[in-house]
């Protein structure tokens, strides 16, 4: 977007990253500080519900043990974190309304491509919201179908605002270029932070795959490379 030839030369070449990195930095604030808050409450609830836990005359030892791994397993990061989904659903709503935009005020040359490039585009984004949805052990099964029904209705919703300012709407107008340059650069900055550190190396490192066997460890692998190579591949077009 900011390549655009109808926005001119940009003073700081990098703004495009630095949005990005904007993004991601901000997503990580607000999950540190989310878990700050969550590990300070959670301090609390412990000490004061300290006092009615009752200590065993010989289990001293493998108490202290027991409690040791308990810290340690609750200071990994979570699969299941519901702020950690909330924020890549997020990003990932940001991009899909711009998506949804772009489709219906695309030329007729490049409609058909850029439909199934976004049929696939948002397959592969459906799939790894809706496997880390599932996974959200803490949250029930209503509020799971409003995230998922989030998702399904924003593409389309951006249709409907793309199709609603289709008379008006100018693409090559310097405020117009400069939002949707933002938004996309500021989404892309969520989903890398969300992408990098919430799923792939949550999965890796500490999910099912850190003791997995060799031949499915091959086959998460290769599905990653894959999906690499495919959404490279798709991002030429989109």
């Amino acid at each position: 977007m900011f390549t655009n030839e109808c926005l001119g030369e940009l003073k700081y070449e990098a703004t495009t990253t630095a949005i990005v990195v904007a993004g991601a930095f901000l997503t990580f604030l607000l999950q540190y500080t989310s878990f700050r808050v969550y590990e300070a409450r959670s301090r609390t609830v412990a000490s004061k519900s300290g006092g009615d836990r009752t200590e065993s005359t010989n289990g001293d030892t493998s108490d202290r043990s027991s409690q040791t791994h308990v810290q340690v397993k609750e200071h990994m990061p979570r699969l299941d974190d519901p702020l950690s989904v909330l924020i890549l659903e997020m990003g990932i709503i940001f991009h899909s309304a711009i998506i949804g935009v772009t489709l219906v005020v695309a030329g007729d040359s490049f409609y058909k491509i850029l439909l199934v490039v976004i049929i696939f585009h948002q397959m592969f984004e459906g799939l790894a919201l809706g496997v880390r949805i599932s996974k959200l052990s803490t949250v029930r099964l209503r509020n799971k179908l409003l995230m998922a029904s989030a998702f399904a209705l924003i593409t389309p919703l951006g249709m409907a605002i793309g199709l609603g300012v289709l008379d008006s709407f100018n693409g090559n107008d310097k405020a117009t270029i400069i939002a949707i340059g933002t938004l996309d650069a500021f989404s892309a900055g969520i989903l890398v932070w969300t992408g990098f550190i919430q799923m792939w190396s949550n999965d890796w490192m500490y999910g099912d795959l850190k003791d997995a066997g060799v031949v499915q460890t091959c086959l998460g692998m290769f599905a990653l490379v894959s999906g690499l190579v495919a959404m490279s591949v798709l991002g030429k077009w989109a």
